[in-house]
């Protein structure tokens, strides 16, 4: 079996800017909801989906917001956007797919829980991660566990991930701490560019095995007595990034792995969804229905 886990925090914002604003009935803005819906009976059409589940950004702070000020806070997204995140939620769940909506986790947070609590389980061939957010690499494993980004058809294991980003996947953390991540508020560390940070973690693969003395160092980025110096002069910001960088293991999912195998939409529940947002031309849309 594959177990298919969905960054629908990822695909809802990808809906609200790949479509045209719709409403609902009652006039609030659904259009996202309704791309969310069309990808995930997407995903439930193909062969070999049949244990799914879907994580949400409830809130959009988490608890990395407390070890950092300069996190990132969700500032600039949308209203319209915002307004859906509840309603997203709903319909996920009414297709029948396990929702696990993040308060002091974050969506990627629970993924990487369910990735490791049931990469090694009997039965499971391959955890896929729905999803092209780099935080997520970092999970990747040969050949159990692998990102698939599926608007542009790619699948990243672990040679994709070293050809994306220089590093192996257990570097990505230490990666984004150097070179900083301004989708989430991570600032980096100075002098340190991506290409640079890729070589000199490539040989050292994590930044507390990279010696102070640049003399001491293996490889020879340009500028390497400058990066040597600033990373002794930030190693604490630097440790700190990567803590924001690095994906919690220990979120408290209720579901065991039996539950997360699809049985169908659940067929009222869809439809009165459906007839709420005024979706009444996708309400038979799902091809199997759950009749317990």
């Amino acid at each position: 079996m594959k177990l298919h886990l969905v960054d629908a925090t990822y695909e809802l914002f990808r809906a609200h800017y790949g479509a045209p604003p719709t409403a609902a009935p009652d006039g609030r803005p659904v259009g996202a909801v309704r791309g969310l819906i069309a990808t995930l009976l997407s995903l439930l059409r193909e062969d070999g989906v049949t244990h799914v589940a879907c994580a949400f950004d409830h809130g959009i702070k988490s608890f990395r917001n407390g070890l950092f000020d300069g996190y990132k806070t969700g500032e600039g997204t949308p209203e319209e956007l915002l307004a859906q995140f509840e309603s997203a939620e709903r319909a996920a769940a009414t297709l029948g797919i396990v929702v696990w909506p993040m308060v002091e986790f974050e969506a990627d947070d629970a993924i990487a829980t369910a990735t490791v609590r049931w990469a090694d389980e009997p039965g499971v061939e391959q955890v896929v991660i729905c999803s092209p957010d780099k935080d997520l690499m970092q999970l990747v494993r040969d050949p159990d566990i692998v990102c698939r980004d599926r608007r542009r058809g790619i699948t990243y294991d672990v040679a994709a991930v070293k050809d994306k980003f220089g590093v192996a996947p257990e570097s990505i953390s230490d990666y984004l701490a150097l070179v900083g991540d301004s989708a989430d508020g991570i600032p980096g560390v100075p002098r340190w560019g991506a290409k640079s940070a890729a070589q000199v973690l490539d040989r050292y693969l994590r930044i507390e095995d990279i010696p102070d003395n640049p003399l001491l160092w293996d490889v020879s980025p340009r500028g390497a007595k400058t990066m040597a110096a600033t990373l002794r002069d930030h190693r604490d910001e630097a440790a700190l990034y990567k803590k924001l960088a690095t994906l919690r293991l220990d979120v408290p999912l209720a579901e065991g792995l039996s539950d997360l195998e699809w049985r169908g939409a659940r067929r009222d529940d869809y439809r009165a969804l459906c007839e709420e947002l005024g979706f009444t031309a996708i309400r038979d849309l799902p091809g199997r229905w759950d009749e317990r």
